[in-house]
């Protein structure tokens, strides 16, 4: 044949065959194919169009779950190696150094946003000092175990405050809406790093769980030291020196600490910090928050409905989700922090307070399953219920969470109803099992639910009820109350995450109001990391 040249279709062969010795398809599989490795195997070679026994390794590289229909499937990106195993990337290994000489940049709080911060500042050639009103994570677990023992709330170290924030006794969870605000996965990959589950790298919607979240928050410390950072537990910072409009330092455990920059990522519930930069006439803005309660169900029921099944999950199935939303009267009604397998836990951080939250392991695998269902409140609500000026929404959580103490009897307790009983605005005579160790008292929470909370929250149930049947059981409880969603108030920054009228002063995280999680915690802790100079 004219032009025909064996040595240029071999070349082309070998060409070939280099090209294809990795490659990543999609699957779509059903549960119990995709936990048996041969089944696997064999379904990824087809998809493939190649002989099973060129497959050398499947790498899981995406992973989510699709119950929409009455089938449930697994959705797979597969890494395929064929004929040889071909070696990637290595894991990703940021370029920390050594910094005890260099410039000191105080961040004051070591939750997600001040512990990332602290180790992109290292990365950037500055010594971190991370001042830290609460306890190590070692020793907080000692504190929380005394908080069930005699049920009185240590201020500085509970739930909510010490090393890790917030998150480090929670579920853990990674997945955030947020991914215009910074690089997700490289946030994933530092936790990685730090000993979380490569797992999280591929999961849609990945966790940690409350089980191995504090060792890697641990690790994430070690490195911050062994680095030349500092973290200095049992530091409340209590006033920014502030002279002619720029930071020059804090003052913390009665010492005055000398900086050019302060990173604030103090959380959601530091609210004397926020008392703090009033008298300094820092300005701040109030912005919208959500309010509600701790709705708790049986996992199976949950399995059940999400998964169409009477069965629930079975072997090959994690503990079943959900997501819900609505809009009621112009204002969101969602679930929020939804735990599957997980407990309740007591989220208050001061005395006569009753606060819930939710909380599960790397492993959900309790019987119970709970979710936050809140509602948007805003400046105009609060108006309407007599609650104003810049402290208007915090005074609003306050008189909640002591409402929902005194419902609850006193100490630890939580006000509970039937979810059924809610929605008629009955007592409940009796109350099924719950997670929520302190205890729970039977209450008619309509009786002190702000009206406007309680119509939302009624309706939106209602809602969810029909979208999902089964959802309204009598074996749904609801307890009070759930109010550390987001903070009530945003301190303003400008361009470089600078306070727009403090030079140096760096509001950050979930505290400042531009957070919502873990991970867009971490994020913006990263930025405005970035943005010194």
């Amino acid at each position: 044949m004219p032009g025909f040249s064996p040595f240029v279709l071999i070349l082309n062969d070998i060409q070939y065959f280099f090209r294809i010795m990795y490659t990543e398809i999609q699957i779509r599989i059903k549960p119990e194919q995709a936990g048996v490795e041969e089944t696997l195997r064999q379904i990824a070679a087809r998809a493939a169009g190649v002989g099973v026994e060129r497959l050398c390794r499947v790498d899981i590289v995406r992973k989510s779950i699709d119950a929409r229909q009455k089938e449930v499937m697994f959705n797979l990106v597969a890494g395929l190696h064929i004929d040889r195993i071909e070696e990637k990337e290595k894991v990703f290994v940021p370029a920390y150094r050594d910094v005890s000489d260099r410039e000191t940049v105080v961040v004051v709080g070591a939750g997600p946003a001040g512990l990332f911060a602290a180790l992109r500042l290292i990365e950037r050639g500055f010594r971190p000092l991370v001042l830290e009103r609460g306890k190590a994570v070692e020793d907080r677990k000692k504190d929380l175990n005394g908080l069930y023992k005699t049920g009185m709330v240590d201020e500085d170290s509970n739930f909510g405050f010490g090393e890790g924030g917030a998150g480090t006794f929670s579920d853990g969870k990674l997945y955030t809406r947020s991914k215009k605000r910074g690089d997700v996965r490289r946030a994933m990959e530092i936790l990685v790093y730090h000993g979380a589950n490569p797992a999280i790298l591929v999961e849609a919607h990945p966790h940690v769980g409350t089980d191995k979240l504090p060792g890697v928050i641990v690790n994430i410390r070690k490195t911050i030291q062994k680095q030349g950072g500092e973290i200095r537990f049992g530091c409340r910072v209590t006033d920014l020196i502030i002279r002619e409009n720029s930071i020059r330092g804090v003052i913390a455990g009665g010492h005055e600490i000398v900086t050019r920059h302060v990173i604030l990522a103090t959380g959601h519930s530091a609210r004397d910090v926020y008392r703090m930069l009033q008298r300094q006439a820092v300005r701040m803005e109030p912005k919208d928050f959500a309010v509600g309660l701790r709705l708790e169900h049986p996992q199976q029921e949950i399995d059940r409905i999400q998964y169409h099944t009477p069965e629930g999950r079975g072997k090959w199935l994690p503990a079943a989700e959900y997501n819900f939303v609505t809009n009621i009267d112009g204002r969101g009604v969602y679930s929020f922090c939804m735990c599957p397998g997980g407990v309740i836990v007591p989220a208050a951080t001061g005395p006569n307070q009753q606060v819930v939250n939710g909380m599960s392991s790397s492993y959900r695998n309790t019987p119970w399953a709970n979710s936050a269902m809140v509602t948007a409140i805003g400046p105009a609500e609060l108006e309407s219920m007599n609650y104003r000026g810049l402290f208007a929404g915090m005074a609003f959580q306050e008189a909640l969470e002591q409402q929902a103490w005194k419902a609850g009897g006193g100490g630890l307790f939580a006000p509970a109803q039937r979810l059924t009983d809610f929605l008629a605005g009955k007592d409940s005579s009796t109350l099924p099992a719950t997670s929520y160790k302190p205890g729970v008292h039977a209450s008619v929470i309509s009786e002190w639910l702000p009206r406007i909370v309680y119509r939302r929250l009624t309706a939106g149930l209602q809602y969810f009820g029909q979208r999902a049947k089964g959802f309204v059981s009598e074996r749904a409880l609801l307890l009070g109350v759930e109010t550390r969603t987001s903070s009530p108030l945003r301190i303003p920054r400008n361009e470089r995450l600078m306070h727009p009228e403090i030079q140096g002063l760096y509001p950050c995280g979930e505290g400042a109001g531009y957070a919502g999680g873990i991970i867009s915690a971490a994020m913006d802790g990263e930025k405005c990391a970035e943005n010194i100079f």
